[in-house]
């Protein structure tokens, strides 16, 4: 399945919007990441325990959307936007949204 952040398909012709999907992920930071990236952020340097969760985060958020795409008949989506958000009291949640619309191109 094509997955594009633009409105339309360069040498397609969308044929049928179908509506918009979307996915979510949900990932918890553990305290041994909270610990590695205090450190990180003293000493310098890229946190790359928190790089793979966002990238998992993000992975799954986009799968699921493709698969919801795929129920509803489509073979693209179009116009996806990715957003990224920590939730939980005290930010220890990260939270990815990836939205768009399902279509049927030719």
């Amino acid at each position: 399945m094509l997955v594009t952040t633009t409105p339309n398909i360069e040498g397609q012709k969308i044929i049928q919007y179908i509506g918009l999907v979307n996915g979510e992920a949900i990932i918890g930071a553990n305290f041994v990441k909270d610990i590695l990236a205090g450190i990180r952020d003293v000493v310098g340097g890229r946190s790359g325990a928190y790089e793979q969760s966002l990238r998992e985060a993000k992975s799954i958020a986009i799968r699921e959307m493709m698969d919801q795409a795929s129920r509803l008949g489509a073979n693209a989506v179009v116009g996806v936007d990715l957003d990224f958000q920590t939730i939980g009291s005290n930010g220890s949640m990260l939270m990815v949204s990836a939205n768009g619309t399902a279509v049927i191109s030719k």
